[in-house]
């Protein structure tokens, strides 16, 4: 368990949050949300004691183990995939080390009669005992299936850590993390470098987690996937639902109309006492009462509430000229550098008013197509040909380099907005998390983040007929990355996208083009039926391997090992329905006290103590079938 104690922490300066609660118990998968900003890594960071609280207290038991995912890649070995991947099991490997020298120093002594023999005969058969009993027995098939859920190949785990990209060495990072199965799992954007398929590799895995997950992370449909509680982060405070994020959503809408007409009662009050205070100011027949309502005023604990207007907010692209019906020809394009080859003889065409997702692992050739598309690079062989009157526009992730370093945010948008979009520029750096004095720093002393942020905002104002976006929600929110969505979904020209945000794509991609092994596939339709399709070609790949290997096993006949490896995951498993039956015991009695409240005769009409049942009602659904899982899983290891 882990236990927030009224804590408070500030940030070179800047308080973040104050007298903040909450507990959270094995088997709870909390998604930490709250604008950019907002002390969301910061929390993290607390809970893995990296950053100290002002105030208050964080209790985690002695005996729990933590892992911490950061953003920041840490420093990683001259080693191999695999190797850098088994640190995680450091114990089991010094035990095994001694076991080794221990085996070895048998082999070459000769006094057999010996008490110390003898002695070192137990020590042996101890440690063996020790190793098979712990949960690592099996590293190398662990170590292999988590790398290949998180997008190796096989015969990458061989290969040096030190070859691969940033965001491949930080899968190895989160493997390791994973195969080390602390009680409490700390994830700060887990899928930043994730492609799709990977995503759902990852969902599955910690949606049967046993220990406590924190995670934070700007995709919605992973947050829906993964969590069962949400604490978000606004104005210092943390709010607390017990709900995925998108059930949030819904919640937290129905208690922000309650606190808005709260507020506007207490603007109300607040307005009636100033006036009373300034009429009666000068009358001293009056100072008493006057003296009152100031006292009043004081006492008043002012209700703070984050307003829509940024959520609210639209973003139409400009109404682009007409262009080609055919927009881009790619004939057998094929890419290679040196022996290397990303693409191989790849053909595709996009027509006119098309929107169309790029998608599948990092590193086969997707910002390859972009960049031959756009003419930043050149194809090997093949060709690539725009339509006529196509007027293209581009976003990458080193665009920001474009921007002129001079200007300040302000003026970067200022000098190409045109019509009543001048009118709401500050609104729409908003949108793209600029706020406040940073719409008046120069772009020279921006983040990369930042920069990348300020040149998506700046293309929108563009009137390209020909859009080509690579990983444009990177830096994003998911209130902005709405917004993003719904221009790019009522924009009115040819848009060409790579994105790994399944819900961001959803609506937007009319047709995906999967990259794989140097050649595209195209799936003619949405996202959705993208995924379709790959579940049941998977599901097609399962049946005919199911049926290749299906020979009879003599039952009697068992590896001692796989039998430890069982035992294991049984008790694992028992120890998840201990947890499982410990909160339903927990919401069945807060549901009891509830009922007793609804009983009363002058709670017959209370809403939010409905809402509250209903929330509850929804909970112990949930976890009763959540037991049922588990037990069924016990049976089937039994």
């Amino acid at each position: 368990m882990v236990t927030v104690d009224n804590i408070r922490v500030s940030f070179n300066g800047k308080l973040l949050f104050e007298g903040v609660n909450f507990q959270i118990k094995p088997g709870q998968r909390v998604g930490l949300i709250g604008k950019n900003g907002a002390g969301k890594s910061t929390l993290l960071k607390v809970l893995s004691r990296e950053v100290e609280v002002d105030e208050g207290s964080i209790i985690i038991g002695k005996e729990q183990t933590l892992g911490y995912l950061k953003q920041d890649l840490a420093m990683q070995g001259n080693l191999s995939v695999k190797e850098e991947a088994e640190k995680a099991f450091e114990a089991a490997n010094q035990l095994q080390e001694e076991l080794d020298r221990l085996s070895h120093e048998l082999t070459i002594r000769t006094d057999y009669e010996s008490e110390s023999y003898s002695e070192l005969i137990q020590k042996v058969s101890d440690l063996g005992e020790q190793l098979s009993l712990s949960d690592d027995v099996n590293i190398e098939g662990k170590v292999e299936k988590i790398l290949l859920g998180l997008g190796f190949e096989r015969k990458d785990l061989s290969r040096n850590i030190q070859e691969f990209s940033g965001g491949w060495r930080m899968r190895v990072e989160l493997a390791k993390i994973l195969l080390q199965e602390p009680d409490i799992l700390l994830l700060d954007e887990p899928t930043n470098h994730l492609d799709i398929v990977s995503i759902q590799w990852l969902e599955k895995y910690l949606k049967s987690y046993a220990g406590i997950i924190v995670l934070i992370s700007h995709d919605q449909q992973f947050l829906d996937q993964v969590t069962n509680r949400t604490i978000e982060i606004v104005n210092r405070k943390t709010f607390d639902f017990n709900l995925p994020y998108s059930k949030y959503l819904e919640q937290k809408e129905i208690q922000f109309e309650q606190m808005r007409a709260a507020k506007a009662n207490q603007d109300k009050k607040v307005e009636d006492m100033e006036k009373f205070i300034e009429r009666f100011r000068a009358k001293a027949t009056k100072s008493n009462q006057v003296q009152s309502r100031i006292k009043q005023l004081e006492k008043i604990d002012r209700i703070e509430i984050e307003e829509h207007e940024v959520a609210a907010m639209k973003i139409r692209f400009p109404d682009p000229t007409r262009g080609s019906k055919q927009v881009v020809a790619v004939e057998e394009v094929t890419k290679s550098y040196g022996d290397s080859v990303i693409l191989d003889q790849v053909s595709l065409i996009i027509g006119m008013d098309e929107k169309v997702a790029f998608v599948g692992k990092n590193g086969m050739g997707k910002s390859t197509l972009l960049k031959i598309i756009v003419d930043e690079i050149e194809a090997t062989k093949g060709s690539c040909v725009l339509g006529q009157n196509t007027s293209l526009g581009y976003y990458a992730q080193n665009q920001a380099e474009e921007l002129d370093l001079n200007k300040t945010v302000f003026e970067t948008i200022d000098d190409i907005a045109k019509g009543d979009i001048r009118l709401r520029i500050r609104d729409m750096l908003g949108a793209f998390l600029f706020s406040g004095e940073d719409i008046d720093k120069k772009v020279s002393v921006l983040s990369g983040g930042e920069k990348a942020r300020l040149a998506l905002c700046k293309l929108l104002l563009e009137p390209y007929n020909f859009l080509v976006l690579d990983e444009p929600t990177n830096h994003l929110d998911i209130l902005s990355k709405q917004i993003l969505k719904d221009a790019l979904v009522n924009y009115k020209g040819t848009l060409l996208l790579v994105s790994h945000d399944r819900e961001f794509l959803r609506g937007i991609a009319d047709k995906v083009y999967e990259f794989k092994y140097q050649q595209v596939r195209e799936f003619a339709g949405d996202i959705d039926f993208y995924l379709d399709q790959k579940k049941d070609e998977e599901d097609d790949l399962k049946m005919v391997a199911k049926k290749e290997t299906s020979k009879p096993v003599n039952a009697g006949v068992k590896n001692k090992r796989e039998e430890l490896q069982e035992k294991s995951r049984k008790k694992k498993l028992e120890n998840r329905l201990q947890a499982i039956e410990a909160s339903i015991s927990e919401i069945e009695k807060e549901k009891a006290e509830l009922e007793h409240k609804l009983a009363l005769k002058e709670n017959a009409n209370d809403p939010k103590l409905y809402q509250k049942f209903q929330i509850i009602e929804n909970d112990l659904v949930k976890k009763m079938a959540d037991w049922e899982a588990c037990a069924e899983s016990i049976e089937e290891l039994s």
